[in-house]
């Protein structure tokens, strides 16, 4: 690495290993070699003069890729696609003459995208089951134990540990089963020509419509595509670009979301994700412990989200068959996209493979709001007593704004309870009370909807999609 200049942090600090190979220029230009090779038999098996000789020495070469001299071809050319044609024909030089032949750029431009973004979505797409799974492990585990529930981020009806990620692996559900339509709608744009006409084609094979259908059918195929754009101008719709990227943003919501909520419980002590053993927190404060992990999805992720912009903007403003002003930011923003995307899977993983739970303080959390949420059932148990309901009600507000004045301004702990089994009106024990503040009493179906959730919809898409789990994943930083 050459530190005097800068380096993209997507590459030096965050995305994995398997994601940077998917975009980079061996991948890139291989691919551009390999579309160049299924043309060239195409065309050969349809009677063009290409020898087995020109192929063979074009597939001796796939990799053989001289970036020095691509490099001088591209400063003298000013076109990256012709500046790789010499490169390989210097290096297959019995098939120099017939590469690229009858194709435009966007032949192995736009088409290696489409393989590159494939991939990329496979690779999301296995981070995703894995999380997934890890969630729903979680889910099941904690599913009953009890945890009090915000809205707004103030103190609501008690829910569960399990039931809480289950909020967060249905965000995930939605965003695999749009990542699955959007896998299904991936097509090559194949053989066209410079506007989309197939004209170029039309003229090498002598009008010949069948053989010009044929070679952009072969093409697909040998490539692994079972369909293309049937309609192009000299790119594939621009539009597919912000069908891809908003999956991408798709994920990056949920996992905002997901990370947000971490950052707050490990505020409330409740839950906290892992922490290294040597992990300094603070350089000033060494006591702290931040969610940093949570933090760095959040800050990626707003990346995600952000870019969303740019393919919905270049699709917009494409004029009639193409302009050449989508080339530079489709360079940055999608491969960006999916490099984020990646780090934020990753990192979620290993979030939830290690988020410690901490049932004791979760339980005194519950314990200092429950006899404000229970005073209706301790008004009807008083009531069983003897005791007259609308008298009691008024007590029981008056003891409940006495409480929570002790607790707010003077901040000294809930009382409320002790004020009650002191005031006779009530005619209850500490032991009836306590009967009553049993928390797994106020979680309704909480855990029942865990494993109904769990069992009908996230089971069977884990088992569709069992090869894809045992991802390893190590943070670089």
């Amino acid at each position: 690495m050459d530190n005097s200049i800068y380096q993209n942090p997507l590459l030096s600090r965050y995305s994995s290993q398997e994601m940077l190979h998917i975009f980079s220029a061996d991948t890139k230009f291989s691919t551009w070699r390999k579309l160049w090779i299924a043309l060239a038999k195409a065309e050969k098996e349809l009677g063009i003069d290409i020898t087995d000789e020109q192929i063979q020495e074009m597939e001796e070469n796939i990799y053989h890729i001289d970036y020095d001299k691509a490099a001088e071809y591209e400063n003298e050319f000013r076109h990256d696609v012709m500046a790789h044609v010499h490169t390989f024909g210097d290096c297959a030089p019995k098939a120099k003459g017939i590469i690229h032949l009858g194709a435009t750029s966007c032949y192995v431009g736009d088409n290696t995208d489409l393989i590159i973004f494939r991939d990329a979505l496979l690779l999301i797409k296995k981070e995703l089951i894995n999380l997934m799974n890890e969630l729903a492990l979680f889910c099941k585990k904690f599913k009953s134990m009890p945890t009090l529930g915000f809205t707004h981020f103030q103190p609501a009806q008690l829910t569960t540990v399990g039931k809480r990620a289950s909020l967060w692996l249905q965000d995930l559900l939605l965003d695999y089963e749009e990542l699955e339509f959007v896998l299904r709608s991936f097509r090559m744009r194949g053989a066209k020509g410079t506007t989309g006409t197939q004209a170029s084609f039309m003229a090498l094979f002598e009008n010949d419509e069948d053989k010009v259908k044929k070679v952009n059918e072969s093409v697909c195929e040998q490539m692994g595509f079972d369909r293309d754009f049937k309609v192009t101008g000299q790119t594939y719709p621009r539009k597919f670009d912000t069908r891809i990227v908003n999956v991408l943003s798709s994920i990056g919501q949920s996992l905002h979301k997901f990370a947000t909520d971490m950052r707050l419980l490990q505020n409330l002590k409740e839950l906290e994700e892992p922490y290294g053993t040597h992990q300094i927190g603070s350089s000033a404060m060494a006591y702290k412990r931040n969610p940093m992990r949570a933090e760095r999805i959040c800050s990626l992720a707003r990346g995600v989200m952000g870019n969303t912009i740019q393919p919905t903007m270049t699709a917009s403003i494409q004029w009639f068959e193409r302009t050449l002003d989508d080339s530079a930011n489709r360079r940055i923003s999608i491969p960006e996209s999916f490099l984020a995307t990646d780090a934020i899977l990753r990192i979620a993983i290993d979030i939830v493979k290690g988020i410690d739970v901490n049932e004791k303080v979760i339980h005194k959390n519950i314990m200092a709001e429950l006899p404000f949420m229970t005073t209706e059932n301790i008004l009807m148990e008083a009531v069983k007593k003897g005791g007259d309901r609308q008298e009691l009600h008024e007590k029981i507000r008056q003891h409940s704004v006495a409480a929570a004045r002790e607790v707010k301004k003077e901040g000294r702990p809930n009382d409320l309870l002790d004020r009650i089994v002191n005031d006779d009106a009530f005619g209850l024990t500490h032991d009836d009370i306590k009967k009553i503040l049993n928390p797994e009493q106020y979680t309704g179906r909480a855990a029942h909807q865990v494993d109904e959730f769990i069992d009908s919809e996230i089971t069977p898409v884990i088992q569709k999609n069992k090869d894809l789990l045992g991802l390893q994943v190590e943070l670089r930083v």
